[in-house]
């Protein structure tokens, strides 16, 4: 059995599907299901069964033994929340129980940790455990996924294969529910069919253009790709960047969206609102060298690639994968 964790939710609905596609299907999916919202990213999905988050470890007491790999993707995302406590118990606590539970029953884990950890950069984009408790994350989020990191690489009690995956930004189908959230290609896709135009963040750093503003955007099937080489290679244990490697203007990314959508290019600048202009990130680059180094070879789509698929095939239809 493969468990996945935040199964209803954006990237590991993908990863349900593409489970589905290599023909596994006895997969436990363990989310909160009260969220109507994100029932259509499960809907069609060969799964074995549903566990609500809050039942998962006393229901795995009587199956630990038929688990054969865990992939831990839930976490409270929202960054612009900033209730600590809420992320110390979703993100921290429940992390460490998870790693305990696969530890103690030798069942590799694969878990989401974040590239928001880097902060602004000031310490560089690179997978080192050696910077990890010198990195200051922006946002609550970023420091519990920060802290679980730390704590991870302390333990001596680890479970046989264990991957932490620092997801840059990523961006594809299933993520109709995330609302504020959700990829800027996504927002862009509604903005351009609601009014012809598209409006970006103006910069507010000298440095850079308005619009080019630089981050390391990746397609949700590269992630899931990844994933899985994880799942099958087992390769070294520790952190893993996850994004494409090459940072990429947003004004590159509306452009590209225009032209899947077969729409003519009209884009405005607005004052990025005040309330994140201080914490901003005008760059982020995963450095790929690490994940390379263990035998991940597979190319990853390029910001004109994914979003042409992802505008194609799935948001002019309200399509799921």
């Amino acid at each position: 059995m493969v468990v996945v964790t935040g199964a209803a939710g954006f990237i590991s609905s993908c990863l349900v599907s593409e489970l589905n596609k290599r023909g596994i299907h006895d997969i436990i999916v363990v989310d909160d299901f009260s969220k109507t919202e994100k029932e259509d990213n499960l809907k069609g999905k060969f799964l074995l069964a549903k566990v609500p988050r809050a039942s998962f470890f006393e229901w795995a007491t009587d199956f630990k033994t038929e688990i054969d790999f865990v992939f831990h993707l839930g976490a409270r995302t929202d960054t612009t929340e900033f209730d600590a406590t809420i992320f110390d118990e979703l993100n921290v606590k429940y992390s460490q129980d998870m790693w305990n539970f696969c530890s103690d029953n030798q069942i590799p884990l694969v878990y989401a940790s974040s590239g928001a950890t880097y902060g602004l950069g000031e310490l560089g984009y690179k997978d080192d455990h050696a910077i990890i408790g010198d990195l200051k994350p922006l946002n609550p989020y970023g420091v519990s996924k920060n802290d679980f990191d730390i704590w991870a690489i302390a333990q001596t009690k680890q479970p046989p294969f264990w991957a932490g995956l620092k997801f840059f930004n990523v961006y594809g189908p299933n993520e109709y529910h995330k609302g504020r959230m959700a990829s800027v290609i996504m927002h862009a896709f509604n903005q351009i069919k609601a009014s012809g135009g598209m409006k970006l963040f103006a910069s507010h750093n000298p440095d850079y253009e308005n619009g080019g503003q630089l981050r390391d955007f990746v397609y949700v099937k590269d992630v899931v790709n990844v994933c899985l080489f994880l799942m099958d290679k087992k390769p070294t244990s520790g952190l893993y960047n996850l994004g494409t490697g090459t940072a990429r203007p947003f004004i590159d990314l509306a452009k590209a969206t225009f032209k899947a959508m077969g729409e003519k290019e009209t884009i405005s600048f607005i004052p990025t609102p005040e309330d994140i202009r201080d914490k901003y990130q005008y760059f982020t680059e995963a450095d790929m060298t690490k994940l390379k180094s263990v035998g991940y070879a597979a190319p990853f789509y390029t910001l004109e690639e994914g979003v042409e698929d992802y505008v194609k095939n799935y948001l002019i239809g309200h399509n799921y994968y």
